[in-house]
């Protein structure tokens, strides 16, 4: 709770909240010695001890402006306001003071500018102000009576106006210095973050974004980066979420093993691993209604022409695809698993596209010793078929009599096995149906380039899998179509 130490001032901060209060200038420095003096002189404390200048505060009522200034050439380089009650009761005095003043100043006009030593004169406080304008300071040694400050000597004063000029050309300098390093500053931590491996560092152009995850636009991956913000934790605080689905997406596109992924993000294996488990089934959710088994009539709306020569009434393209797994333990799990075709041990899928070219079904995962029949059979996609429907297939999908059944009609190419000679419409036919197919096995071929789907899966992660390619499959609608 300050309060002004200016005699016959009772002001204080809790009466006067918008006041402000200055300490009595301090410092070693010649011009901040010179300054106190004058101060002090000013308020008649001139005889004050240094823990008595250390404590003392001056309200800005005894300023001109209100606040002390730094400035030379200011009337509030020094306090100069200080009121008399008996001077405010006597107005006659007042105007007597400043005629005298008056004519004593016309005086020394006509006289030298030295005055003796011992030449004392006496100043109103309401006229300090223009005195401390003056072009010329005086030397006179002001009254301790009246309170007035001293004035500075021509050369100390020139003097410590070089050296204010001196003073504030350093702080410019210093000032430009400042903001064109904090520019540099930010620029070297700009390219920093250009060379770690991240979120910044991925996503410079397309074709860097593209190689390693597979989108085609920055607006996707900011469009999934969203969905993860509200479904998941963070696994390590040190990532963000955009390097939390860069590190899925990554996983995917490029097969490469958990290690190799923790070397790249500087991360421990296992932070790896709970990241895929973590991300891995919120980005399938999202992702599985991309895989939608269209209606007849936009299958019909989109019919590529190649189509509608001879397979007008075409619904999908079915296929199987098999991913490669690491061998079980189980004896049961080997011999579900093993692939006579794959001489391997896979999980199957059952894959549908739209002759437009988009992923319309997608059965869960299999045994690799299911056969193509039994799988499309049991897998629920004949109650999406309706009457009228044609499902074009390869030579291993036996299952027309199932169609059948729904109304549907099943093309394969005719075999060729103990036959002699096949007529030519057949040939035309099986041409016509491996040309349309071929568009299909385009979009398959898409669908693989996320090279997790053509490594081999550890056991470790294989009840991942259905995930996986539900992403794979949504990310690959997601693409500009290859029909």
């Amino acid at each position: 709770m300050p309060s002004c130490c200016v005699v016959s001032c009772t002001k204080r901060s809790t009466n006067n909240p918008g006041l402000k209060f200055y300490n009595i200038p301090a410092g070693s420095h010649p011009f901040h010695k010179n300054r106190r003096d004058l101060w002090l002189r000013a308020i008649k404390r001139d005889k004050w001890s240094e823990a008595e200048i250390k404590n003392a505060r001056i309200c800005g009522s005894h300023f001109i402006s209100g606040k002390a200034s730094m400035d030379f050439d200011s009337p509030d380089f020094v306090p100069s306001i200080f009121p008399d009650k008996r001077r405010e009761n006597s107005s006659s005095n007042t105007k007597k003071k400043m005629e005298r003043y008056d004519r004593k100043r016309k005086r020394d006009a006509n006289k030298s500018h030295h005055t003796p030593k011992n030449a004392k004169r006496k100043l109103d406080v309401e006229t300090i102000p223009n005195i401390t304008n003056s072009e010329e300071p005086s030397v006179e040694q002001p009254s301790r009576t009246e309170g007035a400050p001293e004035f500075i000597p021509k050369a100390q004063f020139d003097e410590m106006k070089l050296l204010y000029d001196r003073l504030h050309t350093d702080h410019t300098n210093l000032t430009q210095d400042f903001l064109a390093l904090r520019k540099e500053n930010e620029e070297l931590k700009k390219k920093l973050g250009m060379l770690t491996f991240g979120y910044n560092s991925v996503t410079v152009d397309n074709e860097r974004l593209k190689f390693f995850t597979g989108l085609t636009s920055l607006t996707v991956f900011v469009w999934l980066v969203n969905i993860l913000k509200r479904n998941i934790l963070l696994v390590s605080q040190k990532m963000s979420v955009e390097d939390h689905l860069l590190l899925v997406l990554i996983k995917l596109r490029l097969g490469i093993s958990n290690r190799d992924i923790a070397y790249r993000f500087q991360i421990p294996v296992s932070t790896v691993s709970r990241t895929l488990r973590t991300c891995l089934p919120v980005l399938s959710a999202v992702l599985k209604p991309l895989i939608k088994w269209p209606s007849k009539e936009a299958v019909q709306e989109n019919m590529p022409v190649a189509f509608k020569r001879k397979f007008c009434k075409c619904r999908c393209v079915i296929d199987c695809m098999e991913i490669c797994i690491d061998r079980p333990t189980h004896l049961t799990a080997r011999a579900q698993t093993w692939s006579s075709y794959k001489h391997n041990h896979t999980v199957k899928y059952l894959v549908g596209v739209t002759p437009a070219g988009a992923i319309s079904f997608l059965s869960p995962g299999w045994g690799g010793s299911v056969s193509d029949k039994q799988i499309t059979v049991e897998s629920g996609f004949l109650d999406l078929v309706e009457e009228g429907d044609e499902v074009l297939a390869d030579r291993g999908f036996l299952f027309g009599d199932e169609l059948a059944a729904h109304g549907a009609t099943l093309k394969i190419p005719f075999f060729t096995k103990g036959v002699k000679q096949m007529s030519a419409q057949d040939d035309d036919s099986s041409r016509q149906l491996s040309r349309v197919c071929f568009h299909v096995e385009k979009v398959i071929g898409r669908w693989k380039r996320f090279r997790i789907l053509q490594s081999i899966i550890p056991i470790s992660q294989a009840d991942l899998l259905d995930d996986i390619v539900i992403v794979c499959g949504g990310l690959t609608n997601l693409c500009p179509g290859v029909i």
